[in-house]
């Protein structure tokens, strides 16, 4: 049986063990005692209450070669107050939204609902909508995104007359979905102006402790050198000043910044940051186990520790996870 969190620690010790990778949190309390619940945020103006950790549903979940066993894992997580659930209709060329489906068959009231449409224009957009729903068995979905902005090509196609913001106006009014957005994985500059200019309930981005984003290159995702170019300098601001919901992605940097940090300040970096959510994939049971309770633990983090965090990156694996995403695709 793993050893318990011990209750007499501070905060500033529970800071120090965690990032000596020596602490297993368990999802409950002392023994006998209520069950820790799961930490919940608004997910921006929206009013929409969110877990801080949301299932992730993209390649990790597909990771589970079996139906039933990803089933399985959709469910413990529900179980754990995992309730946020992110899909997208291209994921697995729609087998991810056929397995959430399933699941929202009997569950759909007890959780957050979102996906991603790969629309440009309107007309594409109905459709997909349409059969994003057919597939996840529900009439409604909580949160609709415009997915995977690239560069200022695809910015202009989105904001084009008869694109595919005018489809998702028009869902968010006939009461299909609550919340509409945008996410990105490779342009943040492009993400602020879009977010900018039009009116977004929320969105969502790559923000991680090594600042890294994910650039759209023949071959595949590729991790590069952010800077001042990051999401988190550039469009995260935006976002915080206008009220919208933030989920934060590419949390653990695809796991390539695991091992410069532990997983536990990973988590911690990104959840204090001015977001709703983290977004995760979990692909084992266990790592649903782990972020539940780590999440159940979470204390925000001081500048000063999310800056040692950062710089801890920036010396040990930043060149790491750069060259092992020159040969990576992100499939």
């Amino acid at each position: 049986m793993a050893d318990s969190f011990p209750m007499n620690l501070n905060r500033r010790q529970f800071v120090q063990t965690v990032a000596a990778g020596l602490v297993v949190v368990p999802v409950f309390g002392a023994e006998n005692a209520a069950p820790v619940p799961m930490p919940v945020r608004t997910l921006g103006r929206t009013g929409i209450k969110v877990p801080i950790i949301g299932f992730g549903s993209g390649s990790r979940f597909l990771m589970y070669k079996d139906d039933d066993k990803a089933i399985e894992a959709l469910e413990r997580a529900i179980d754990l107050g995992i309730t946020y659930v992110d899909t997208a209709h291209a994921y697995g060329n729609g087998k991810s939204e056929e397995r959430i489906g399933r699941v929202m068959a009997t569950r759909r009231n007890q959780v957050v609902l979102s996906t991603k449409i790969p629309a440009r224009t309107a007309e594409q957009a109905r459709r997909q909508i349409e059969l994003s729903l057919k597939r996840l068995q529900t009439d409604h979905l909580d949160v609709l995104h415009i997915h995977d902005l690239k560069g200022d090509k695809d910015v202009a196609a989105i904001e084009a007359r008869g694109g595919v913001l005018e489809a998702l106006h028009e869902a968010r009014d006939q009461k299909i979905v609550r919340a509409i957005g945008i996410t990105s994985h490779a342009n943040p500059a492009g993400l602020r102006d879009l977010l900018e200019r039009h009116d977004f309930d929320c969105t969502q981005m790559a923000l991680n402790a090594g600042m890294a984003r994910m650039a759209d290159l023949p071959g595949g995702m590729k991790a590069t050198p952010a800077g001042d170019e990051s999401f988190e300098r550039l469009a995260l601001p935006v976002a915080n000043r206008k009220g919208m919901g933030v989920i934060a992605m590419k949390v653990f940097g695809q796991e390539q910044l695991i091992g410069a940090v532990s997983v536990e300040q990973l988590l911690a970096y990104a959840l204090s940051l001015p977001v709703s959510l983290a977004s995760l994939g979990m692909p084992k049971l266990e790592h649903i186990e782990r972020n539940a309770a780590l999440a159940r633990a979470f204390a925000p983090l001081t500048e000063p520790q999310r800056r040692e965090i950062f710089d801890s990156v920036d010396k040990v694996k930043r060149a790491a996870m750069l060259e092992f995403f020159r040969s990576h695709r992100d499939v």
